[in-house]
């Protein structure tokens, strides 16, 4: 027995079970690839300043969550805690956005780290689905990422989750909410950690999950009454836009999420089945965040979907996914010219494109054929001297113990046209 163990906070992925992570990896990459994002991939790990400047150094991810090292040459990196800042910061590095097709529309998968205190469903090892929309200020792009992950859910079997929306304004508007904020915040019994983070970033203090902060937070002036015409405009536009797409959604005039770049529309997708950790995915507008980090200005809107939190909601729903079989086929041979010959068949059923595995190991046939039995597949293809010489093998159906001899050259045929 191996001495070492997954660190503290983390999991491994192993078979049957991660058939499953794979399956909602391409359930919610699906839509993106279908309304025309292109698959992007970053480093695990970044300079340490694109977090601190794109996140905020007020949020708890950059202050107590991240994973931050020096190099052996001097470089700060951190390993990425989310992935919009790598995301965007690859784009503009590649000139994406010169190309001259905006939105530059980019779809991700990966995993993310953060230090945090592990509980089902809150990891420091955790994977992702994200989508990106970068280069264009447009309220039925907003729209087109919630509909799209909604349909993602949806095409999984989820039906028990709901989606906030919020607006968070924009620089015009946001200023004045933040001064009526702080000045409410002010007059509340906080502790000293949270009124510091009421005068860096009040709006993540709205965010803070404690039950005493959140009844002193009651009567605590609401975004919804301070923003601009241009940001009501703006966000009652998404509202129609979604609401004629027949997606169900609720406003949630608190939403703010943690992360300190979001501008204007703001959503999550929570899911009331998963206890403390409800909240399966999320994401919103950053039409500053190209500039923070150095760039152009670039409005741009994203999200991310948890595929941990997801496989959870499944499992409390009670869904179970329609996998395709590992094996379609197991070959059992009996002798080596057999093992040599039926390996020769194995390879060409799965230049077909068929699952095909085989009895490794030179067992007898009761104990190669509860490796059958174990692998699923639906034929077992059986061959020895006799049928060799006959130019033949045996194909078992393993559901209904039907068997026949079947010529050579036509085992790919046969198997086919008995899979269907």
């Amino acid at each position: 027995m191996s001495t070492f163990q997954a660190p503290k906070g983390t999991y491994d992925l192993l078979p049957p079970s991660s058939a499953k992570f794979l399956a909602v990896r391409e359930a919610i990459a699906a839509p993106l690839r279908n309304a025309g994002y292109g698959y992007i991939e970053t480093p695990g790990f970044e300079n340490v300043e694109l977090f601190a400047r794109g996140v905020g150094e007020s949020t708890d991810i950059v202050s107590k969550e991240m994973y931050a090292f020096e190099t052996k040459g001097g470089d700060k990196l951190a390993l990425r805690p989310e992935g919009t800042a790598s995301v965007l910061r690859a784009a503009l590095e590649a000139n994406l956005h010169k190309a001259g097709n905006l939105p530059v529309k980019l779809w991700y998968s990966g995993s993310y780290y953060r230090y945090e205190r592990p509980q089902k469903g809150r990891y420091r090892h955790f994977s992702q689905v994200g989508a990106e929309a970068i280069g264009a200020e447009d309220p039925v792009l907003d729209a087109e990422l919630i509909i799209l992950a909604d349909q993602a859910y949806r095409s999984l079997g989820l039906r028990n989750f709901r989606i906030l929306l919020n607006s968070l304004g924009d620089k015009e508007c946001r200023p004045v909410y933040r001064e009526a904020l702080q000045t409410f915040l002010r007059g509340l019994d906080l502790d000293e950690d949270t009124r510091r983070r009421a005068e860096i970033n009040p709006l993540r203090v709205l965010d803070d999950k404690r039950a005493d902060v959140q009844r002193q937070l009651a009567g605590a002036p609401v975004l919804r009454d301070h923003l601009c015409d241009a940001c009501k405009a703006y966000h009652e536009s998404v509202r129609e836009l979604i609401t004629a797409a027949g997606v169900d959604f609720e406003d949630d005039e608190k939403l703010v999420r943690g992360l300190d770049y979001y501008t204007r529309t703001t959503f999550e997708f929570v899911h009331d089945g998963l206890g403390s950790q409800s909240a399966v995915g999320g994401g919103g507008r950053y039409d500053g965040l190209s500039e923070m980090i150095g760039g152009p200005e670039l409005p741009s809107v994203g999200w991310a979907l948890g595929v941990d939190r997801t496989v959870l909601a499944l499992e409390a729903e009670g869904v179970e996914l329609e996998l395709p079989a590992t094996t379609s086929v197991f070959a059992v041979p009996l002798g080596e010219d057999a093992r040599r010959v039926l390996f020769g068949v194995v390879t060409e059923l799965r230049r077909a494109g068929i699952a095909t595995d085989f009895a490794f190991g030179g067992r007898g046939l009761k104990g190669a054929m509860k490796s059958a039995n174990r692998s699923g597949a639906r034929f077992t293809i059986v061959a020895g001297e006799r049928d060799l010489a006959d130019g033949a093998v045996q194909l078992k159906d393993m559901e209904s113990g039907e068997q026949s001899a079947v010529p050579l050259g036509g085992i790919v045929e046969a198997v086919r046209s008995k899979l269907g």
